[in-house]
């Protein structure tokens, strides 16, 4: 499909703020690691484990790690063995606004980690010493719906890959950071933004958009990784005529302002070429009246044909969404007795398991104490109980509409065979606000008040029957992505700070640091000279008025510890 891209607003040029502080993009170079890194490598990502290549780790979306040196045993050793200090300079980091929440990448002993505004480093791994950094021309005036962030990037070819506020995709060379090149594919003017790590497949960068809050189209994207050439483009809400376009109004064009973005990056498995992406809300959030219907594909997981853009078939987690439990969350891929499963822990507080060949419900199940906002069968009948239907008369419900699980990741361990899920056990409090849609205007049918007493949260536990094995409670609401080890253990940050170790089999924890600042990130782990680590960007911040308001004014940060055994003396 061919995408005009020419009335898109450029956003100009940057000062070269690296110049500022002593590194210019090329001035400091990195081996050329990259160069090596293609489509094979990726397939067999957890085949290097001192290695961290793409988002999840690799392509099944585990964020399961065989490394084991550190393990249950010396945990409690672990130290601090080195800070990155990103900063906080930039026209739209507002306190309140941006938050660190990537996931490092990691190749051969060099680390490539992006953050908001625009930024991305190259550090040494070893040392944290800066080898380079870029910085994006963002204007400071870009909607965004829900913070400043940008969730990481991805690696391939000798290029790094990411995307900008202002819905860009660039690619950098990665040994110098200079731009090799750059592609729009959203409007900014309508209020499309970009926060996903892309993901790389065979020749393709995959990429998707942000903005359904405004009223926008969500859609998947494939750009040639050489040249930057746009390959195919999927639309997540169907056109008038199209599959699923009967879910909407026949009148009207609620359609092409339906949301279902893609913002979270999706997995990939090659034996059925097919990309498992989560989609966003519908919109408006909330007000379902002037959009009557099931409203595909939003809440949905979707699965696209790799190589056409073309969705082979979907599943919608919760029909005509008046909640706004996106199902962006992560699609973890596992196998059981011969079939091969998908896992997927939605907003709405159900446990989904399908079968990736065909998106056939294998089991569901609620995964978080409160739900009051409907029910969910086992054979996946929907039933809406509470939500926002008649204008100024607030509801309340569970959970709220950062979900019982927001974009951060659960992770799963082949070794225990278990998933284990960061849970925000939280209400909130929404009011019917019918609102006409304007271009670039925020377009929720609600206001929306999140609970700041009487919450809850854990790191928990689950097979793939969905039976709970163990629970370790939190009196906070968890907010960042579990990291799973062949050590048998479980990393999880919290928003009050602490950076946890937690026995994968019992729950037991067994470490803490506590990081200065508040967890809403993906912790990556990996090995360089015979030492692994453990990286955790930490930075407090981003939509915290959405999953916890009580904690809006800490500290917000913007530091990536790493930590290690204590070498020998």
């Amino acid at each position: 499909m061919t995408v005009d891209y020419a009335d898109y607003v450029d956003a100009g040029e940057a000062v070269d703020q690296g110049a500022l502080s002593g590194k210019v993009a090329g001035g400091d170079v990195a081996p050329p690691v990259v160069a090596g890194v293609d489509y094979e490598r990726l397939l067999n990502a957890r085949e290097e484990p001192q290695n961290w290549l793409t988002y999840y780790g690799a392509y099944n979306g585990q964020r399961f790690s065989p490394l084991d040196q550190i393990n249950t045993d010396n945990v409690k050793r672990l130290v601090p063995a080195w800070v990155f200090q990103a900063g906080t300079t930039g026209l739209i980091a507002g306190a309140s606004t941006y938050s660190f929440e990537a996931a490092p990448i990691v190749v051969d002993g060099i680390m490539f980690l992006s953050g908001w505004d625009g930024w991305v480093w190259a550090l040494d791994a070893k040392t944290g010493v800066e080898i380079w950094r870029y910085k994006h021309a963002v204007p400071f005036d870009v909607s965004l719906c829900c913070g400043n962030v940008n969730r990481g990037v991805a690696v391939a070819q000798g290029k790094v890959f990411f995307v900008t506020a202002n819905a860009r995709v660039l690619a950098l060379d990665a040994t110098t950071g200079k731009q090799v090149w750059a592609k729009t594919y959203g409007d900014v003017r309508a209020g499309e933004s970009a926060t996903v790590a892309p993901l790389v497949v065979k020749n393709m960068v995959v990429v998707g958009s942000s903005g359904g809050e405004f009223g926008v189209r969500g859609h998947l994207d494939a750009f040639d990784l050489e040249t930057g050439e746009h390959q195919w483009r999927c639309y997540m809400v169907p056109k008038p005529g199209e599959p699923g376009s009967e879910t909407w109004p026949a009148d009207g064009e609620a359609w092409a302002r339906g949301g279902a973005n893609c913002w979270i990056t999706g997995t990939f498995d090659p034996e059925t070429n097919l990309l498992y992406v989560g989609t966003g809300n519908p919109a408006p959030d909330f007000d379902g009246g002037v959009r009557e219907g099931d409203n595909l594909f939003t809440d949905s997981i979707v699965a696209v044909d790799v190589d056409s853009g073309q969705i082979r078939w979907h599943y919608q987690c919760t029909p005509h969404d008046l909640w706004d439990y996106d199902s962006i969350g992560e699609c973890i891929l596992f196998e059981q007795d011969g079939r091969k499963l998908l896992g997927h822990f939605d907003k709405n507080g159900y446990f989904f398991v399908l079968d990736r060949t065909n998106g056939e419900r294998v089991s569901i199940t609620p995964f978080v104490d409160r739900i009051t906002w409907g029910a969910i069968t086992r054979d996946g009948q929907v039933t809406a109980k509470i939500y926002p239907d008649k204008e100024g008369e607030p509801v309340h419900f569970y959970p709220g509409p950062a979900g019982a699980k927001e974009w951060t990741h659960a992770a799963y361990s082949p070794k225990t065979e278990l998933f284990y899920v960061p849970v925000q056990d939280t209400g909130a409090t929404a009011t019917r606000r019918r609102r006409e849609f304007k271009e670039s205007i925020p377009y929720w049918g609600a206001g929306v008040q999140v609970d700041i007493e009487d919450m809850a949260g854990s790191v928990s536990a689950f097979d793939a029957g969905g039976e709970e094995k163990w629970r370790w409670r939190n009196e906070l609401p968890m907010c960042a992505s579990t990291l799973v080890t062949g050590g048998d253990l479980v990393f999880a940050g919290e928003a009050s700070g602490e950076f946890n170790a937690l026995d994968a089999r019992t729950g037991e924890l067994l470490w803490q640091f506590q990081c200065g600042s508040g967890h809403h990130s993906s912790p990556t782990t990996y090995m360089v000279d015979g030492r692994q680590y453990v990286a955790v960007p930490v930075g407090w911040g981003g939509w915290a008025e959405g999953f916890l308001p009580g904690m809006l004014g800490a500290g917000h940060g913007s530091a990536l510890i790493t930590f290690a055994l204590p070498e020998p003396s």
